[in-house]
C-alpha cells in the first residue's frame, strides 16, 4: 500500500468537510443532545477498533485485509480507511441516534425498533459497499467476505458497531456513557501506538 499515510496528497477539500462535521456535532450540543453526541462519537471510536483488527488481518494472513481501499485518496490511515470514509462515519453515528425512537421498548411493525434500525443501518451499509466494490474503490478478497454473502459483513463489521452505538446511546447515565466512551478511545490509542508506531505491523 504506498499511499498508506502519505500526506503529500493532501486535499482542501477536507477542510469544508470537517467544518459541516463540526457544524452537526454544535447543533447536537447546543441542544443539550448527549446522547446523540456520545452516541455518534461511540460509534467512531468502535470503528477504529474494527479497522485495526482488519489491517491485522492482512499483517497476519500475509494476503489481504477482509476490506481496502485502495483508490484515490486524500489520506488513507489504514488499509480499510481513508480520511474521507473516517469523517463519514463521524457522521454514520449521529444519524443511529437521531433515528432512534425515544422510548427503547417500542415496537414497530411488530419488530424492536433498536433491532430495525440495526438491520436497517446495516443493509443500507452493506448496499453502499457493494457498489463501491463494483466500482473497484472497495475491495474484497475473500470469498465468504462480500458479495453473495453480505452476511459476513452485516454481522462481523456493521451489525455489532450499531449495537454498541446504541448500547451506550441507551445508557441510562451521561458518566457512565463517559466512561465507555473514554475507554473504547484509550484502547484506539493503545492499539494504534502498539501496532503502528512500536511493531509497525499495520
Amino acid at each position: 500500500m504506498y499511499l498508506l499515510r502519505d500526506s503529500t496528497h493532501f486535499q482542501w477539500a477536507l477542510v469544508p468537510i470537517f467544518a459541516v462535521i463540526a457544524y452537526l456535532y454544535c447543533q447536537e450540543i447546543s441542544a443539550r443532545k448527549w446522547n446523540v453526541v456520545i452516541a455518534g462519537l461511540a460509534f467512531y471510536g468502535i470503528e477504529w477498533l474494527g479497522e485495526v483488527v482488519n489491517a491485522l488481518v492482512l499483517h497476519f494472513s500475509g494476503y489481504a485485509a477482509l476490506w481496502a481501499e485502495p483508490g484515490p485518496t486524500a489520506y488513507l490511515v489504514l488499509v480499510g480507511l481513508n480520511i474521507e470514509t473516517s469523517l463519514m462515519f463521524l457522521v454514520f453515528g449521529l444519524a443511529v441516534a437521531k433515528l432512534l425512537p425515544a422510548r427503547p421498548e417500542k415496537k414497530i411493525f411488530g419488530v424492536p425498533n433498536r433491532l430495525l434500525v440495526i438491520l436497517g443501518f446495516s443493509l443500507f451499509s452493506v448496499a453502499v459497499e457493494t457498489v463501491l466494490n463494483a466500482w473497484g474503490a472497495l475491495t474484497w478478497d475473500y470469498r465468504w467476505w462480500g458479495w453473495p454473502n453480505i452476511w459476513s459483513v452485516i454481522l462481523v463489521a456493521y451489525a455489532p458497531a450499531i449495537a454498541f452505538t446504541i448500547w451506550v446511546h441507551d445508557l441510562k447515565s451521561v458518566r457512565h456513557k463517559l466512561w465507555v466512551l473514554g475507554g473504547i478511545y484509550l484502547l484506539d490509542a493503545l492499539c494504534l501506538v502498539l501496532f503502528i508506531g512500536v511493531l509497525k505491523w499495520i
